[in-house]
């Protein structure tokens, strides 16, 4: 999923909500980032919106407290000994906030809208694993040929193409999540309305004051409500994380998702352990725009990543200790059984990379006098910006003239979707499930995240391969020629695999670093 940090909170309307929060109840209130384009499962695509959609909506499998599957709304499930047929028996106490009854059919329904072609869900291609998934979402099959069949009210069978190692895990993904037939009858796209909507998970939203926060309530409803400990959650939007740290130093946040990188020094001697900075799967990259005519020469790509010294951006630009990434499959990847992928030149000393990376451009027409003009697109961020200004430098004596342009998450998000940006665009994805699928289906060529339009129907043949393959080892071979191929043709310029950024308060338990960065509320306390 993408991630950003973003929007606008004022002043009063922070304050609004810390004297309306019931004095009784128990409550949290998290620093989220950017403003939700939309809590519809169908709708969103961003960390800041996941953390939203998965309290208040839970599929068949969720996560425990280290992020890991683990039964959700079904109670149980089998697979078939060929590993294709997968049967779910949903919880008779799953029931939506309203007292009805959550179904197979509940299920079925948002399985068939998030492949709904006319709606074009951009992340429609995870659940592509289903039978005739990828064809229902191509407008060349009907929804009623999808390997989803309705057993009985409270039975599920999901036949996929091939057997998947990762699809218990991806069932976590909001695009796995159920919605609530009668109620999406009723109200059509309005059933995210806060006075529509109903949940099936821990909490529900009941309100929302755009560009401020999202407030929702724990759901008496929920099966495991007596284990749910907090009784509500203010998801705060905003843009600008030093003053979000201010707000934390003034307790007036319990948790941050993100500070600036400059403070984390103030941190570590201030608030000793209340930063929380682990490793996790996702990659902070640059893409190109490879529909210029200037980029799509392969060697300009090159010379551009060779420029780029990685070893000191986590040191020293951020000094939260990020970890320099060639490749694009982060380490640690499931199902993986290679290590990280590094060029030739990765382990050059950085003088000869330039000296390299200047010829390259020299040999294709650059010079002082002749330079290579390229827009060097983020999403506004501190730590963004900090990153933009360090590259721009580093790209200089390779004869490029860069300029920065900064815009909120949704518009820069926006840009990179419609290829409408004049050069390089900041981006970062942190992996859905773990699996190297996740990260190398993002360069396919069909794929909307796909920002840079990298274009290679050998790396689509080989991603088509892997997909029919049940051997593990065998179909990591395939996917590490496919990894191998994109970025010796510089596809995109990974940059470093991120850690997570996150400042708990002492009175929050329950949050624990793991390799997605995902902490639900429900695992939550509060103490005095």
């Amino acid at each position: 999923m993408r991630t950003g940090i973003f929007l606008k909170a004022t002043a009063v309307a922070v304050a609004l909500a810390l004297t309306t929060a019931s004095a009784s109840a128990v409550t949290l209130r998290s620093f989220n980032g950017g403003e939700p384009a939309s809590i519809d499962p169908h709708r969103v695509s961003g960390d800041w919106e996941n953390r939203i959609v998965g309290d208040y909506l839970e599929g068949l499998m969720t996560e425990d407290i280290n992020a890991q599957p683990i039964l959700g709304q079904a109670e149980s499930f089998t697979i078939s000994d060929d590993g294709l047929v997968y049967t779910f028996v949903i919880r008779d106490d799953a029931v939506w906030s309203d007292g009805v009854s959550v179904t197979a059919g509940d299920f079925a329904f948002a399985f068939a809208r998030l492949l709904d072609p006319e709606r074009a869900s951009d992340y429609a291609y995870l659940q592509y694993p289903i039978r005739n998934a990828e064809a229902v979402n191509g407008g060349e099959m009907t929804a009623d040929m999808l390997g989803i069949v309705v057993i009985d009210d409270k039975t599920l069978e999901i036949t996929l193409e091939a057997p998947a190692p990762f699809f218990l895990d991806a069932l976590t993904h909001y695009t796995a999540y159920p919605v609530p037939v009668h109620v999406v009858e009723e109200f059509g796209d309005d059933w995210i309305r806060m006075e529509n909507i109903v949940s099936n998970g821990p909490y529900t939203p009941v309100e929302w004051i755009p560009n401020s926060y999202i407030r929702a309530e724990k759901s008496e409803t929920y099966y495991d409500a007596a284990n749910v400990q907090i009784d509500e959650v203010y998801y705060y939007s905003m843009d600008d994380i030093t003053a979000a740290l201010q707000r934390y130093r003034a307790g007036e946040f319990d948790i941050l998702t993100d500070f600036p990188a400059d403070q984390f020094e103030l941190l570590e001697t201030q608030y000793a352990g209340e930063a929380r900075v682990a490793p996790y799967l996702g990659v902070y990259y640059y893409v190109l725009n490879q529909t210029l005519p200037e980029l799509q020469d392969p060697n300009v790509r090159e010379a551009l990543s060779m420029a780029i010294n990685r070893e000191i951006i986590g040191p020293n630009v951020l000094g939260t200790g990020e970890i320099a990434a060639y490749g694009w499959v982060p380490p640690g990847t499931a199902n993986y059984e290679f290590g990280e992928y590094r060029p030739e030149w990765a382990d050059l000393p950085y003088g000869e990379k330039v000296a390299m990376a200047t010829a390259l451009m020299e040999a294709a027409g650059y010079s002082d006098s002749n330079q290579l003009t390229l827009q060097l697109r983020y999403n506004t961020n501190d730590n963004h910006q900090r990153i933009a200004v360090a590259i721009a430098a580093m790209w200089e004596p390779l004869h490029v003239n860069i300029e920065l342009f900064n815009s909120e998450v949704a518009v820069h998000y926006d840009a990179l979707q419609n290829v409408d940006y004049d050069g390089v665009g900041r981006a970062g994805w942190l992996m859905d499930y773990n699996d190297p699928i996740n990260m190398l289906e993002l360069l396919r060529s069909d794929i909307i995240y796909n920002y840079g339009r990298y274009n290679s129907a050998e790396f689509d043949a080989l991603l088509r391969q892997s997909a029919t393959m049940t051997d593990i080892a065998a179909r990591s071979a395939v996917l590490r020629q496919a990894e191998e191929l994109a970025m010796s043709e510089t596809a995109v310029l990974p940059i470093y695999y991120y850690v997570s950024k996150n400042v708990v308060a002492p009175h929050v338990e329950g949050f624990l670093n793991n390799a997605k960065d995902i902490h639900r509320t429900r695992w939550l306390t509060i103490t005095e």
